[in-house]
């Protein structure tokens, strides 16, 4: 079976954030995974878009009252991505230190992780 198609608001939010930074995506577990040059910092769950977060960026996230992605909503489970603002997905100069935040601190857990 062919995978489904992106909706219009995933297209949106790709062609948004490959205004910042080229992207490439992946589909998985129902939803779809972003990538920079091989970097997975972002997916998209139906139709938001999350950015991958740590301690140095997620401060940011919260002071737009923003809360983590949950995979399942009868869980506590979440994750360590937070949802670009609505404004700043509508411009790449706003859409930027979002961006390059999520990938700092993509780079980060792919360090730790390789320790």
């Amino acid at each position: 079976m062919p995978p489904k198609p992106l909706t219009s608001a995933q297209e949106h939010a790709l062609e948004q954030l490959r205004r910042v930074v080229p992207v490439t995506y992946k589909r998985m577990f129902g939803g779809v995974g972003i990538y920079h040059d091989g970097l997975f910092f972002a997916l998209m769950d139906d139709d938001r878009c999350w950015l991958k977060v740590d301690d140095h960026n997620r401060p940011a996230f919260e002071a737009r009252g923003l809360r983590p992605f949950r995979p399942f909503e009868d869980r506590d489970e979440v994750m360590s991505y937070y949802p670009v603002p609505d404004d700043a997905l509508e411009e790449p100069d706003a859409l930027r230190p979002w961006v390059d935040g999520a990938l700092d601190a993509a780079r980060r857990a792919r360090r730790k992780k390789a320790r």
